[in-house]
């Protein structure tokens, strides 16, 4: 069977109700306004969490990169420039763990290098998301795994020897584990869904999905298919500028998405056949013998 974690207070697993976690990401634009709005929106469809992504630019962005010009909202700047006006600080996340617990909703972030991690600690996170870009970075696992806490591997653009050389360094560590594909949208022929039931197979942790497709028929495929929890970007409008907002839900999405996976876990039984009493003079009118 596989097994559960307690992520803050909710228990996360085969026969537990999907975890939703909406991913804001860097959909903020860098402005904390329009991240409590998502936090609402986050809410307001009944998601348990929200996730940001945490960096240190000058360690993130690659040299060759640092000094490339970008059209931004705010002007012509280098790329690095540009990670750096969107990146949240201790005052923005200071207002994100003051604000979520108004809401009574979980935060945490996808740490990409360890002064991150140390930045994240500082706030008491519930769990630490692994970002499919960095399952290979040695040294960041390291770092994730002695703080203690839970933590969401994501494996898109990952290979199964990748991912067992990641589990080996997190061994101890309280995991949940997420099928992914790492395109931005994702075409549906490659989101390989079927990954999700060889990973409960293969592994005695909770197994999740995180998509980065357009559209709700999939990602409602992957609880279908066994996902303990399921992560979806958000966004206010999907044609804001950004990189990740084409890949995002907006609102309305989001709201049908939990809502039709409620719908789906009542729908899906224990796999006893049995007559139920409403069936009972529905049988007695149409049956003959």
């Amino acid at each position: 069977m596989t097994h559960t974690i307690t992520i803050g207070n909710r228990l996360i697993g085969a026969g537990q109700p999907v975890y939703f976690i909406a991913e804001i990401g860097i959909n903020h634009n860098g402005n904390i306004d329009l991240a409590k709005k998502l936090m609402d929106v986050a809410h307001a469809s009944g998601c348990e969490a929200v996730k940001f992504q945490k960096r240190t630019p000058d360690i993130c962005v690659p040299e060759e990169q640092k000094n490339l010009m970008r059209e931004t909202p705010w002007g012509t700047m280098t790329y690095l420039d540009y990670k750096k006006r969107i990146e949240f600080g201790q005052s923005e996340f200071e207002e994100i763990d003051k604000y979520a617990r108004s809401l009574e909703i979980h935060w945490f972030a996808s740490p990409w290098d360890i002064p991150s991690v140390d930045f994240l600690e500082k706030f008491n996170p519930p769990c630490h998301k692994v970002a499919s870009a960095c399952i290979t970075d040695m040294d960041l696992l390291h770092a994730l795994r002695k703080t203690g806490r839970p933590i969401i591997l994501s494996t898109g653009m990952s290979s199964m020897d990748e991912i067992s050389a990641a589990l080996k360094i997190l061994a101890g560590s309280p995991i949940a584990l997420a099928q992914s594909t790492s395109t931005y949208p994702c075409k549906p022929e490659e989101l390989n869904l079927r990954v999700i039931p060889s990973f409960i197979k293969l592994f005695e942790m909770p197994i999740g999905y995180s998509g980065h497709e357009t559209g709700l028929q999939t990602t409602l495929a992957a609880a279908v298919l066994g996902a303990s929890f399921i992560e979806r970007h958000i966004t206010l409008d999907r044609s804001m500028w950004g990189t990740d907002h084409a890949a995002s839900l907006e609102p309305a999405g989001l709201a049908k998405l939990v809502r039709d996976v409620r719908i789906i876990e009542s729908a899906m039984g224990d796999g006893e056949k049995r007559v139920y009493e409403s069936e009972i003079p529905i049988r007695s009118r149409l049956r003959r013998k």
